[in-house]
């Protein structure tokens, strides 16, 4: 059961493994684009291609919504990234278990965003759990986590794409130690537990009265989603959005909280709460993506300016 990109490799590996695969469970198509064509998810689409059972019911409420998958008798059901809480009639479904590979080291960081939230918070590791699913969001027994260390210059899409590739090997070894009867189940403390929710992309407008290096961790968690942004005032005028990419460093300094100043070595600064942010690339709204210096050449001739 799995919608999100991430949960590709584990889909793959399991239609590689000697497991017999009865059926995928994904989302229904969604409409996406400027046209809003309908697209299947990655998940549907790599199924098909395998020839494995497809079913994409939009909710898992009822029995008429679950007879499909009741009809399947799954020994074990995966999830990944599936983006609904199951019911407890799901849950009980399997013979053996229902298990969930989670991109985060549980407790910490359960949730939509985990992936974001270990860059956003400054963590200086990450990894994979895989735990039995339980009626609670991501609070189940833990069977086995896997830790990676997170580079100092780590981006939500590089940690996705790491924390994809590791997780395979996790859930293989679990649904070993499941078939052999060993797989352990240690309970999660809730006192180290925390909560990382689905993020929208106005999450991802910049608040400069925060410290220059909590900003520049998010500008990295956030990129690709949901992108992060300031707002600045064109020549006419008119407000217009800005969008931010990683590359920034965090210089000591002073000023008004968004406020552009530019530095000795000609780079172009960013007043933060605390401290000030250098910036790489930016895209203007409308525009294309630049190097800042070209950005503050056509917008902010003087060198100075101010984000909002």
């Amino acid at each position: 059961m799995g919608t999100g990109e991430i949960s590709l490799p584990c889909l793959r590996a399991l239609l590689d493994s000697s497991h017999e695969m009865v059926g995928v469970v994904t989302q229904p198509d969604r409409p996406v684009g400027r046209h809003q064509e309908l697209h299947p998810p990655a998940p549907k689409v790599a199924a098909e291609a395998a020839g494995i059972f497809v079913l994409q019911p939009e909710r898992l409420r009822s029995e008429e919504d679950r007879a499909e998958l009741v009809a399947l008798k799954p020994e074990v059901i995966v999830v990944m990234a599936y983006g609904q809480i199951l019911p407890k009639a799901v849950l009980d479904l399997p013979s053996l278990a229902c298990i969930n590979v989670h991109a985060s080291l549980l407790p910490r960081h359960r949730g939509a965003s985990c992936i974001q939230a270990a860059i956003a918070e400054g963590n200086l590791t990450s990894g994979v759990t895989v735990m039995h699913v339980s009626k609670g969001l991501d609070t189940g027994d833990v069977i086995l986590r896997k830790e990676v260390p997170l580079a100092l210059d780590e981006t939500g899409g590089s940690l996705h794409d790491r924390l994809a590739d590791l997780s395979p090997p996790v859930l293989m070894e679990a649904l070993a130690q499941l078939e052999a009867g060993t797989a352990g189940r240690e309970m999660q403390d809730e006192a180290e537990a925390s909560y990382a929710p689905k993020l929208l992309r106005e999450d991802g407008r910049i608040d400069w009265e925060l410290p220059a290096v909590e900003l520049e961790r998010r500008i990295r968690a956030f990129d690709p989603w949901p992108g992060t942004f300031a707002l600045y005032k064109d020549v006419r005028g008119r407000e217009r959005r800005l969008k931010i990419f990683p590359g920034g460093r965090v210089r000591a300094g002073e000023g008004r909280p968004g406020g552009i100043q530019t530095g000795e070595e000609g780079e172009f600064l960013v007043a933060c709460g605390t401290g000030l942010l250098t910036l790489a690339e930016a895209q203007p709204e409308g525009g294309r993506r630049m190097g800042v210096g070209e950005f503050m050449a056509g917008h902010f001739p003087s060198g100075e300016g101010q984000l909002f």
